[in-house]
């Protein structure tokens, strides 16, 4: 349990986060099972893994649970109030906190400190309002790509302090880190189990398809689905021999729900597949294809960068903890994806952007994903 802190200071700002008044937002969606002994708040529900998660829970059922699912549309995580104001008016006892500011490369130049800034406050906010609400445990994801740009292979989940990050999204990768140091400091000062996951790639029904937008997988798959209805070739950026770790949406939800549930530990814990099924972006493609029965020209753009060729992560100590854990394998997830993707979307009409974007006055490039 959290140990709340006794000062004055600290009760004035519980009195006065329960007088603020609740700010005029839409419900959330909320999920129940039973008596409500425990209420998880999920920040980011609307998005890809937030989705996941309220998919496995309707079948790995809690009586005790009552699970909350914020987008942006419910409240700014951003405005201190506002994220208060929610804490207030659903008073969780669980945070899995999905929220972030996030973009891609091109977003992220020139505006390393607007993502700083940002992802600063709304982590800030979260963790303070979790702490001042006494909750019990918040569950925050990292990622792989906060990581040192200068590394040894396969990373562990000590590693991520351990020199800087890619010059393109230091700023990113720097607030990220933040939560790690933020958790340590809650823990060692109030006792708060506030905790991190990193998980690999992750990918799955409401994803971004975009191919502007979207991590690779679904992009190829929007580029696949184009390709075979428009008889053009499929196009691939690079020679394919980028190698990756990839997991399937609900099973890094199920894994999320675990660490939720039963993860007690203040350090982070990496969440991927086995190194040995990590597989080439070549073979992402074939698998894609494959599963779209597309039979007609690849081409692969030999000219356009490979990205970085290696991000092997170890998921020993996952292991040690869940050793019998069964992962859907790629093949599997690819063709459950495609799948989705073509009965989601009308073949007659553009494709549409499956995560909530709202643009911010920051710049027009950045992308506020809750």
């Amino acid at each position: 349990a959290v140990v709340s802190t006794q000062s004055t200071w600290g009760e004035h700002q519980v009195s006065r986060a329960s007088s603020i008044q609740s700010t005029k937002y839409p419900e959330a969606r909320i999920v129940k099972h039973g008596s409500r002994e425990e209420v998880i708040l999920v920040t980011g529900g609307s998005g890809l893994l937030g989705k996941a998660i309220e998919k496995v829970i309707q079948n790995d059922k809690c009586e005790r649970e009552e699970w909350i699912f914020l987008s942006s549309k419910d409240a700014n995580l951003l405005d201190t109030k506002a994220t208060f104001a929610v804490f207030e008016k659903y008073k969780p006892t669980h945070v899995l906190h999905l929220a972030a500011l996030v973009g891609g490369l091109y977003a992220q130049i020139g505006h390393n400190l607007d993502f700083f800034k940002g992802n600063m406050k709304m982590n800030e906010n979260v963790l303070d309002a979790s702490h001042k609400f006494s909750v019990k445990k918040v569950v925050s994801p990292l990622s792989t790509c906060i990581y040192p740009d200068k590394t040894t292979y396969p990373i562990d989940a000590t590693m991520v302090h351990n020199g800087p990050p890619h010059n393109s999204n230091f700023g990113y990768s720097y607030a990220k880190r933040m939560i790690d140091v933020l958790n340590r400091a809650y823990n060692e000062q109030y006792g708060c189990i506030f905790t991190c996951v990193v998980p690999c790639s992750f990918f799955g029904p409401h994803d971004n398809f975009n191919v502007d937008k979207g991590h690779v997988i679904p992009a190829l798959i929007n580029k696949a689905y184009e390709a075979k209805k428009n008889g053009t070739p499929f196009e691939i950026w690079g020679t394919g021999k980028a190698l990756r770790q990839f997991i399937y949406s609900e099973d890094l939800a199920k894994l999320f729900i675990w660490a939720l549930r039963e993860y007690e530990e203040i350090d982070p814990i990496i969440l991927a597949i086995d190194e040995a099924d990590e597989v080439s972006i070549k073979e992402i493609a074939e698998m894609i294809l494959e599963a779209f029965d597309f039979q007609g020209e690849v081409r692969y753009l030999t000219d356009r960068p490979d990205g970085q060729l290696l991000k092997t992560a170890s998921n020993a100590k996952l292991r040690r903890y869940l050793p019998e854990f069964k992962f859907l394998s790629t093949r599997e997830a690819i063709k459950k994806t495609v799948q989705w993707y073509c009965d989601n979307y009308d073949i007659d009409k553009e494709v549409k952007i499956s995560c909530f974007i709202v643009s911010c006055v920051v710049c027009r490039y950045i992308e506020l994903v809750f």
